[in-house]
């Protein structure tokens, strides 16, 4: 299609999805609710169509070549449609924050002053291989009082255009404009590059995949940019730490799901503890198939066919597979140290009983979360009580961490007077 033409699509999408935020944003949120609660049924029975279509997809993806993580995001079965429903109709219970005040103040000439909370307008949300973003992003758009334009990757669109169809028909059937939710179905990359040029058109982009997609859509954008480029996770293991609780953590930090940007890629272990709790936790981790990429001190208590010296390149690596740097370090202060020169500002744990070293930990490492004697796994939208997130921003304006509802949208000052003037 000649770049003109596509151009001229996608602005009158654009503006289609405008008019229809612009009802949205009036709609009760009785109304929003129950037209989510619409669409967690109708996906639930469409899933023999969606798990149709993602299994198409998955054939076209294993005959392109496509490595097994992504493969692991695209898939969808019966457990992953459970959790999409759930997350809409978490969402649907979820306070409603449109309207809400913000703050209140009572000037001395008697005028009231309040910031209260307004959907942002239109989003556009750019991602790779996980449908169930589709199913989120859509349901945190409408309960925001947002319209959302979605544009997923080519190795997910039959899956993206079965979910689509459903939320449609159920926005439609609930009374709310079906506008507000679109989903770019083709495959030309210029399509990214067009969306994100419209401003005025499109309030927010947030893309969601790898570095380099993250990185090419910041480039080219007009509209402001919520992203992350990597996530650099960190686990500490303090020598005042549970063991047996420190390798329940960092074995779920780095095995349930190693292809997600909050998975763990650096084990930092302190001297003290390192060799019996090496011992143990490495041979966990390479029972799982791990990679161990370790520095001088790791080396001497480790060792196996997955084990291999650490090089430079690999403290800050984001591996996305079943890769590990472990470091040895000397004291507290050397892991804070370690993964301010080293992280990404994503989220990163500390194990430790020490009460001093816990709080130092919080206050000193500089991340859009920071946990204590948990999996970093944990960082996501839905585990937070967000219902779903739409992205994970280690941006430090507007939003950080997992952003649900309230990061979809901004503020308007409201004044209410009685006649008053400027003097």
């Amino acid at each position: 299609m000649p770049r003109a033409q596509l151009r001229d699509e996608l602005i009158c999408l654009a503006r289609r999805c405008r008019a229809a935020a612009a009802v949205l944003r009036n709609k009760s949120t009785e109304e929003k609710d129950r037209a989510l609660r619409t669409v967690a049924e109708r996906i639930w029975e469409a899933q023999t169509d969606i798990l149709d279509a993602n299994r198409k997809d998955l054939e076209a993806a294993r005959a392109a070549g496509l490595s097994q993580p992504v493969l692991d995001r695209l898939t969808v079965d019966v457990r992953k449609i459970q959790r999409m429903v759930e997350s809409v109709r978490q969402v649907a219970a979820l306070e409603d924050p449109v309207g809400r005040v913000l703050e209140e103040r009572k000037r001395p000439n008697g005028m009231i002053v309040r910031r209260v909370r307004v959907p942002l307008g239109v989003i556009c949300i750019v991602y790779e291989s996980r449908p169930d973003v589709t199913v989120e992003a859509s349901s945190l758009a409408i309960k925001s009082g947002n319209s959302i334009i979605l544009r997923g990757g080519s190795e997910a669109i039959l899956t993206n255009r079965a979910l689509a169809r459903a939320i449609r028909a159920s926005l439609f059937e609930a009374g709310l404009p079906d506008e507000c939710v679109h989903l770019v179905g083709s495959k030309d990359h210029a399509v990214v590059r067009e969306l994100v040029s419209l401003e005025g058109l499109i309030d927010l982009v947030i893309p969601r995949g790898g570095e380099a997609l993250i990185r090419a859509v910041s480039k080219c954008a007009c509209v402001p940019v919520l992203k992350h480029y990597k996530g650099v996770c960190h686990v500490y293991v303090d020598d005042s730490a549970d063991l047996e609780m420190a390798e329940k953590i960092v074995l779920n930090a780095k095995c349930q799901r190693p292809a997600t940007c909050n998975a763990m890629e650096c084990l930092l272990v302190h001297r003290a503890v390192a060799e019996k709790f090496l011992k143990s936790c490495g041979k966990a981790l390479m029972d799982r198939g791990v990679e161990i990429r370790g520095d001088r001190t790791a080396l001497t208590i480790l060792s196996g066919p997955l084990v291999r010296k650490a090089s430079d390149s690999d403290w800050g690596a984001e591996y996305l597979d079943k890769i590990l740097a472990v470091r040895v370090v000397d004291s507290f202060e050397d892991a804070v140290s370690h993964i301010e020169a080293y992280g990404s500002h994503h989220s990163d744990a500390i194990v430790a009983q020490d009460r001093g070293k816990q709080e130092r930990f919080v206050r000193e490492v500089d991340s859009a979360a920071v946990l204590v004697n948990a999996s970093t796994r944990l960082v996501d939208g839905f585990e937070f009580g967000l219902g779903a997130e739409v992205g994970i921003s280690t941006e430090k304006l507007h939003a950080r961490g997992p952003m649900g509802l309230a990061d979809l949208c901004t503020y308007k000052w409201v004044v209410e007077g009685s006649g008053q003037v400027r003097e």
